[in-house]
């Protein structure tokens, strides 16, 4: 079975380790927040200009002067900080974000990703995301793995325009998780009841399928 968007950022939360500064992407990447591990303790960026993000405000307890880059409401956890865009790059630029967690509209299997437009559609700009692929060494993708029209989204080279060469490490999608290596997509984990076959069908790229491949497990 397919997994949600909730379930795919409860996933990728298991990747966040105590200590870490993390950058979180528009879509899927906002709710890992809702899923880190309450013993460990992990700094939220946003790029426009918040450090210490918590998790979704309930409804009825929004404040609508803290919202992160894509305009949705935050809390702030004791601590935070508050600052201009201009610094909140500098630290992007600085390497002082450990994991960036991005969605995309495809991945190649050399770790391309394109997430930011689509030839013919309007588009308000790229945003922060070439900043942050050209200065993260740590970047997971959450996405689904195929589009609507059941075509796949992890390729052998990416047709839309690329946000950053050759800078995904991870990929975590509705059916895998998977790792970049040689160049190629290295199937690590598979979804509760989706089968390799299902994975292999989905994924137009090379796929390295190695021993036993194990269930993810939340």
């Amino acid at each position: 079975m397919a997994l949600t968007k909730d379930q795919i950022a409860q996933r990728i939360a298991k990747e966040v380790k105590d200590g870490y500064y993390v950058n979180l992407g528009i879509g899927i990447p906002t709710l890992v927040a809702n899923f880190v591990r309450e013993d460990i303790n992990i700094d939220f960026q946003s790029e426009n200009g918040v450090l210490g993000m918590g998790p979704f405000p309930f409804e009825g307890e929004e404040d609508p002067d803290l919202i992160n880059a894509g305009k949705q409401t935050i809390t702030t956890l004791p601590g935070a900080s508050f600052f201009d865009s201009a610094m909140s790059f500098s630290m992007i630029r600085g390497q002082h974000v450990d994991l960036t967690i991005l969605g995309a509209m495809e991945v190649s299997q050399n770790g391309d990703i394109a997430n930011w437009k689509i030839p013919g559609k309007m588009v308000k700009g790229m945003g922060g995301a070439m900043d942050l692929v050209a200065s993260a060494e740590n970047i997971i993708v959450a996405m689904m793995h195929t589009n609507r029209a059941g075509d796949s989204k992890l390729l052998k080279t990416c047709s839309l325009p690329l946000t950053g060469v050759n800078c995904v490490k991870k990929i975590v999608s509705n059916l895998a998780v998977i790792e970049i290596v040689n160049g190629s997509f290295k199937l690590l984990e598979r979804a509760p009841g989706v089968s390799i076959e299902e994975i292999r069908e989905a994924t137009e790229g090379n796929l390295i399928i190695e021993g036993d491949i194990p269930e993810m497990i939340f």
